[in-house]
Order: structure tokens, then C-alpha cells, then sequence
């Protein structure tokens, strides 16, 4: 199952061209929204447009958990420094690792040492 995935305002564009050359159809926000969209928005976006949210922001997790949605399912980095020299091995991995998830409705959060999914809605 392929994803596609919508890189949030608070990642650099530089993950699209690194996402796409791994197979991956990929937008950043900026392309195909307003700046200063609310999450709400983004979310309702990667809904109609079938697209799996990239963020570094925590919002998007907490609205699934209050809201039990089915979706979209969120991909979120938890690091300091989320620039892709940085994080690029651990994104692709995690992103390959649990595409199937994301494909069926989850929240993946990544950090340096781990992964943990929660199938959506989050009860």
C-alpha cells in the first residue's frame, strides 16, 4: 500500500524531494495551502485529498485522541533538531516500517530511539 503523504508548515520543503525519491507522492503544505491554515484545516485537507499528515507538531495527535477520528492518519517526529540531515534515516525507515498502518487509519510518533502506533480512532 502506497501512502501519500502532506509535510506540515513546520517541516522544511526539502522533505518532498527526499520523500518522492523513495517512492512516496509527497506535497508540502505551503504548495497547496494557506500559511496559516488552523490544524483543523490541514486535517480536513489530508482527508479529502486521501494524504497521510508529516508534522513536528504535537496538536495534530491530541485532536485525534479528543475527536476519536478515523483519520487523517498523522506521521509525528518528536525531535530537537527535525531538519532532514538530522532525522532522514530515521523518517524513511519508520515511514517504510509503518506504511500499512498509515495506509489504514494510525498516529505513528517517531523519536531517535522508537516508533509507537496507535490504530485510529484512539479510544
Amino acid at each position: 500500500m502506497t501512502i501519500q503523504i502532506l509535510v506540515d508548515m513546520n517541516l522544511s520543503p526539502d522533505w518532498v524531494p527526499c520523500l518522492e525519491s523513495h517512492g512516496w507522492k509527497t506535497v508540502h503544505w505551503s504548495t497547496v495551502g494557506d500559511f496559516k491554515a488552523k490544524d483543523q484545516d490541514i486535517m480536513a485537507w489530508a482527508i479529502q485529498n486521501n494524504f497521510v499528515v508529516f508534522t513536528h507538531d504535537l496538536d495534530f495527535g491530541t485532536a485525534l485522541a479528543l475527536t476519536r477520528a478515523m483519520g487523517p492518519s498523522v506521521f509525528q517526529i518528536r525531535a530537537e533538531d527535525v531538519l532532514l540531515d538530522n532525522l532522514q534515516g530515521i523518517v524513511l525507515a519508520a515511514l517504510k516500517q509503518h506504511q500499512e498502518d498509515l495506509a489504514l487509519g494510525a498516529l505513528v510518533v517517531v523519536d531517535a530511539a522508537k516508533s509507537r502506533v496507535r490504530v485510529l480512532p484512539i479510544s
